[in-house]
């Protein structure tokens, strides 16, 4: 609850910022127009105008032209924002810049960002819901149907699953020469809020004994990726070896994290040998003691504080699981299955065989709601949920979702035929902005059209083959294309984020870094918290501080390595990130200084965190979003 009321606040605060900005903006100060402008505004800037502009860019060493738009005066911004090629925005849907400056007339300027800001939460949640109702689950399916190990997919599809949209945010920021900065500030401000408010957090909530080895390994590997990540910025560019040393340093961690748990299961099945052949030449009458598992062996029956809901149906769903499941198997002592099914409402199943009609089918599966989940919620949880609705029947009508926990394995007929025809017009609409998707072949026949009758056709010859009672042979392949469309929603919600955060860092006049560290990782990291929280609560802290540090491993080395590695592809071999001044050192001094203090602090503690320590670390991170703040508006400066 605090972190979400702080979170709100900084909206606010930056909405108050906003409108003292555009205000003072309106007065004259920037650069005055030529006098040859007319009244109502041209959509050309004159050329006077764009000299002075310039010049002021040089003078402030600036290399992205869009920033110094708010040095204009009011009438001017919207003509600079048409002309100038830094603010056309196209790796995104909307231009954020037109629509801030252009949409409305100035004076309701600050109305416009309000809407953004708005639109900015909404895309949040479509982040967090994308992820956790459906790539979560056909990631799941995947690793299932692969018959991989626990611990190969813990630390490959289902570290995928929970870190998606701190990557895609990350990665797409990393793609963009000027938004370079916003995933630095998001990686780095996520992992000092998830390294100190999030333990520290779980350290009051419930006290525990952390495990040694496992704690000291994922330290020394995030200390390592952040010293590397420290050295990359100082040097100011990146090479392609080194951006493959970033994929290459997170196949370590996976190898060190299969070799680890595979050691200690050869060590515990060495101890039970032992203990039952000790067993068997002990006396009759001598107890012998059972083996005592460890707290983590307990697997929670709940995954986010509550069972999963199961869409369109009425019948129990089987819980995944998959965050708890992801940072469990991270754990050696954890051997405890990947989902615990929660079939404890079976008297509602009808007594006699029902055959549902397709068309009965096809509306209880885009029923987002269940009734007797709907009757047991508040009034708030309901609230909520109506909110919602809207974008979670846009996600059912697009991604399916294959359940192998079930015994249909979510198998909708009429639904998923429906996939095959919604889901590729959605990979090609929102596949790099749409523009593949609106191209004309032959310069009259478009992509979408000729996807939708291919669509169409795979649609018709599933629902002729298949029957509403039994699951195709090959219904995992709609896993497959449940979890691209996922990650295409995921990826495109992504870069609307990064754009939107780009608008308001030139608008406010706030640094990439600030919006990064702030909204970016906050919005990305905020429900981790919660579900962390509530781990710790139901009695698993471990399982709740393994999720703390594995995390944010996955997502610096994949979300810089990955991110890097397209705008190589797309520009030069070699990568330019410029520090954005003091506050790139203030956040990366601060997150390896947090390290530092766990590192030595954890062991001397005897890996014991109790509430002073979780005080400690709560009290460390205010301490540095004074001081970050405080750099970003100049009070401490070089």
């Amino acid at each position: 609850m605090t972190s979400r009321v702080v979170f709100i606040s900084v909206l606010l605060l930056l909405w108050c910022h906003c409108r003292h900005v555009l205000g003072s903006g309106d007065s004259g100060t920037g650069i005055v127009p030529s006098p040859d402008r007319s009244a109502d505004g041209a959509d050309l800037l004159s050329m006077e105008t764009m000299v002075d502009t310039h010049s002021a860019m040089l003078r402030q060493g600036n290399t992205d032209e869009c920033d110094i738009v708010m040095n204009l005066s009011a009438a001017d911004r919207c003509a600079f924002v048409k002309a100038t090629p830094d603010c056309s925005m196209e790796d995104s849907f909307i231009n954020y810049l037109k629509m801030a400056f252009c949409l409305l007339p100035p004076n309701l300027t600050p109305l416009t960002i309000t809407l953004c800001i708005i639109w900015l939460l909404i895309l949040f949640i479509v982040l967090g819901l994308t992820a956790s109702k459906f790539f979560c689950p056909n990631l799941s399916a995947i690793s299932s149907s692969l018959r991989l190990t626990h611990n190969v997919a813990g630390v490959t599809f289902l570290a995928l699953g929970n870190g998606a949209p701190d990557v895609f945010s990350a990665t797409v920021a990393f793609s963009r020469p000027h938004t370079a900065g916003l995933a630095i500030g998001a990686l780095f401000g996520a992992g000092i809020f998830v390294t100190t408010v999030v333990a520290g957090s779980v350290s009051l909530v419930k006290p525990f004994t952390v495990a040694s080895r496992p704690f000291l390994r994922d330290v020394i590997f995030y200390m390592a990726a952040v010293f590397w990540t420290f050295i990359i910025l100082y040097r100011g560019t990146i090479s392609l070896g080194e951006t493959l040393g970033y994929l290459g340093l997170y196949v370590v961690y996976v190898v060190t994290v299969i070799v680890s748990a595979y050691i200690y299961s050869h060590q515990k099945h060495s101890a039970t040998r032992s203990s039952i052949q000790s067993s068997t030449h002990a006396p009759a009458d001598t107890h012998v003691p059972e083996l005592q598992t460890s707290e983590s062996d307990q697997a929670p029956l709940l995954s986010n504080g509550s069972i999963q809901e199961g869409y369109g149906n009425n019948h129990s769903h089987c819980a995944h699981s998959t965050k708890l499941y992801l940072w469990g198997v991270l754990r050696e002592p954890i051997q405890s299955s990947v989902c615990v099914c929660a079939c404890i409402d079976s008297e509602y199943r009808p007594l006699l065989p029902y055959c549902e009609s397709t068309s009965s089918i096809l509306l209880n599966s885009l029923n987002p709601v269940d009734s007797r989940t709907w009757r047991r919620k508040t009034w708030r949880w309901r609230t909520v949920k109506i909110l919602k609705m809207p974008l979670e029947l846009l996600l059912l009508l697009t991604v399916p979702v294959v359940d192998p926990d079930k015994e249909d394995r979510n198998w909708r007929r009429p639904l998923n035929c429906l996939h095959l025809i919604t889901a590729p017009l959605v990979c090609v609409l929102t596949f790099s902005s749409g523009e593949y998707g609106l191209y004309l072949i032959e310069g009259q026949f478009p992509v979408w059209a000729l996807t939708l009758l291919f669509g169409l056709f795979l649609s018709a010859i599933v629902f002729l083959t298949t029957s509403n009672d039994q699951p195709p042979a090959y219904h995992l392949v709609f896993s497959l294309l449940g979890f691209v469309v996922s990650a295409m929603w995921i990826s495109a919600a992504a870069s609307e984020v990064v754009s939107i955060l780009h608008m308001l860092g030139v608008v406010l006049s706030l640094s990439n870094n600030l919006l990064g560290l702030t909204l970016l990782a906050w919005g990305n990291s905020i429900g981790d918290c919660f579900s962390d929280i509530t781990i710790a609560r139901q009695g698993y802290p471990r399982m709740a501080l393994s999720a703390c540090f594995g995390g944010i491993i996955f997502n610096m080395l994949i979300g810089v390595g990955i991110g890097c590695l397209i705008q190589m592809f797309n520009n030069e071999p070699v990568v330019t990130l410029e520090p954005e001044g003091l506050l790139t050192w203030v956040l990366a001094g601060s997150l390896g200084l947090s390290l530092v203090f766990s590192f030595i602090l954890v062991p001397l503690r005897c890996f014991h965190l109790g509430r002073a320590y979780g005080i400690f670390l709560l009290l460390f991170y205010a301490v540095f979003l004074l001081v970050a703040l405080l750099t970003e508006f100049g009070f401490i400066h070089t």
